[in-house]
C-alpha cells in the first residue's frame, strides 16, 4: 500500500468509529475485508487511526471536521506535512482537498490543543493543579509497553537477553524493580518464549509499583477483590509468600489466569461472591475498582471521548458501593488498598474521604499518586487499616 492509500483505510475505519462502532470493532471489520494489506500496513494504519483518536479535539480542529478525513488532514497539519502530496486522488489516495478545507484556518481553543472534552478540563485542574497539562498532553501519545518479570523465575537481566534473541530489544525500567520497557519489536511479544514460558507478563510498570508499595511482612492471606484478568494477582504471588485469592463479580473475566498462574508456577485460589463469607478475614485485601480508566487513556483513546458526567457519577457511586461491601473481608488490624487507575479528585480522595467519614473504625496509612508519564500510567492508591484510630 501506498502512504496514501493508508491514510484513506484510516480514514474509512475512523468514520466507521465515529458512526458508533467500537474502535478495535471498526479496526478489525476493515482488517478482515483488507486482504490486500500486509502486516507492515496494518501496523502502520492502526497507529494512524489510534494517534487520531488520541488526538481527536486538535485534529479535528485542524482539519475542520470531526470526521474521518478531517480528522486525517489535521494529522498531516498537525506533522507539518503537505496534505495535497496524500490528498491527491490518484490511485488509491483520498480525494483532493475542496475549497472551504483548503481555506481552514482558525486559532484552536486550549481544551482542543490539550484533546479533552471541555467539561474534564477543570477536573483535571482541580486533580492535578499545575500538573494537569503536563498530564494532559502525556495522554496524547503513545504508552510505553512494560513487562512485569517472573522474578520467582529469572532474573531481569536474563529477560531482556532472552528477547534479544529474538529481536526484541528492551531495557531495565529506570524506578520499577520488575518491570523492563520494550523499545523495539513489540508486536513479536506474544510469540516469544518469555511469554509461552511465564517468565514475564505484559503490565504496566505503574501498576507494578503500586503491588510493590503493598509489601509487608505479616500478609500470609490475601485478596484480589476486583481480579479481573488477573496481572495484579500475579504481581501478588511474586512478591508476597503468601496464600493468594483472585475474585471478580463477573469470573469469565478470570478465564486466562489459571493457565497464566500456572505458566507463572504460581498457585492462585479462585472464590465466589458466596464463597468469600468462608474464607474471610484476610490480612490484606486488594480492591482494584472499576474507574473512568483515565490514567491509561494513552492505551484507551477512545475512553476518554465515551466519559459523561452522567457516567462518571455512576463510577463513583459504584466505587462508594464496592469499598463499602469489601471491608467487611479485612481481619481487625489487617489493611485494605483501594486503587483505580484514574487522575480524577472524585474517584480517588473524594472516595477516600468518604469512606473514612463513613467509618470510623479505619485508619488511612498510605496514599500516593502516580502521574501518567513516559515511565507509565497514571494511578491512585488508598491503603486503610482495621482498628481504632490512633489520631
Amino acid at each position: 500500500m501506498t502512504p496514501a492509500a493508508r491514510f484513506a483505510s484510516a480514514i474509512e475505519i475512523l468514520d466507521a468509529w465515529l458512526g458508533g462502532s467500537s474502535l478495535d470493532g471498526a479496526y478489525r471489520h476493515w482488517s478482515r475485508n483488507a486482504r490486500y494489506a500486509g502486516s507492515s500496513d496494518r501496523a502502520a494504519i492502526r497507529d494512524l487511526v489510534f494517534d487520531a483518536v488520541r488526538r481527536r479535539r486538535s485534529y479535528s480542529g485542524l482539519g475542520g471536521t470531526d470526521t474521518g478525513r478531517g480528522l486525517m488532514i489535521g494529522a498531516l497539519r498537525a506533522a507539518g506535512v503537505s496534505v495535497s502530496d496524500v490528498f491527491n486522488g490518484r490511485g488509491h489516495a483520498p480525494a483532493p482537498l475542496s475549497q472551504p478545507e483548503l481555506a481552514i484556518d482558525r486559532e484552536l481553543t486550549r481544551a482542543e490543543w490539550l484533546d479533552v472534552p471541555d467539561w474534564l478540563l477543570p477536573r483535571f485542574e482541580e486533580a492535578l493543579g499545575d500538573r494537569a497539562e503536563t498530564v494532559m498532553r502525556t495522554l496524547r501519545d503513545r504508552a510505553p509497553i512494560h513487562l512485569r518479570v517472573n522474578t520467582l523465575n529469572i532474573d531481569r537481566e536474563d529477560v531482556i537477553e532472552r528477547l534479544s534473541e529474538v529481536s526484541i530489544s528492551a531495557e531495565p525500567h529506570p524506578t520499577v524493580e520488575t518491570a523492563i520497557t520494550v523499545t523495539e519489536g513489540a508486536r513479536r511479544l506474544p510469540q516469544s518464549e518469555v511469554i509461552e514460558e511465564g517468565l514475564a507478563e505484559l503490565q504496566d510498570a505503574s501498576s507494578q509499583a503500586v503491588i510493590a508499595r503493598l509489601a509487608g511482612p505479616s500478609d500470609s492471606r490475601i485478596l484480589d477483590y476486583c481480579a479481573g484478568a488477573g496481572g495484579k494477582s500475579l504481581a501478588l504471588c511474586d512478591l508476597f509468600d503468601a496464600e493468594v485469592h483472585a475474585h471478580d463479580i463477573d469470573p469469565d473475566r478470570m478465564s486466562d489466569l489459571p493457565a497464566r498462574a500456572q505458566r507463572a508456577g504460581v498457585d492462585i485460589g479462585y472464590r465466589t461472591t458466596a464463597e468469600l463469607k468462608d474464607e474471610a478475614p484476610y490480612d490484606l485485601v486488594l480492591c482494584d475498582a472499576p474507574c473512568s480508566g483515565s490514567g491509561t487513556w494513552r492505551r484507551d483513546p477512545e475512553g476518554k471521548w465515551m466519559l459523561t458526567p452522567d457516567r462518571l457519577a455512576g463510577i463513583c457511586g459504584i466505587q462508594s458501593e464496592i469499598l463499602e461491601d469489601v471491608g467487611a473481608n479485612v481481619r481487625l488490624g489487617g489493611r485494605l488498598a483501594y486503587v483505580t487507575c484514574s487522575v480524577f479528585k472524585e474517584e480517588n480522595e473524594d472516595r477516600a474521604a468518604a469512606f473514612l467519614a463513613a467509618h470510623e473504625r479505619w485508619s488511612l496509612i498510605d496514599e500516593h499518586r502516580i502521574d501518567p508519564s513516559e515511565t507509565g500510567d497514571g494511578f491512585y492508591l488508598a491503603v486503610f487499616q482495621r482498628g481504632p484510630r490512633t489520631t
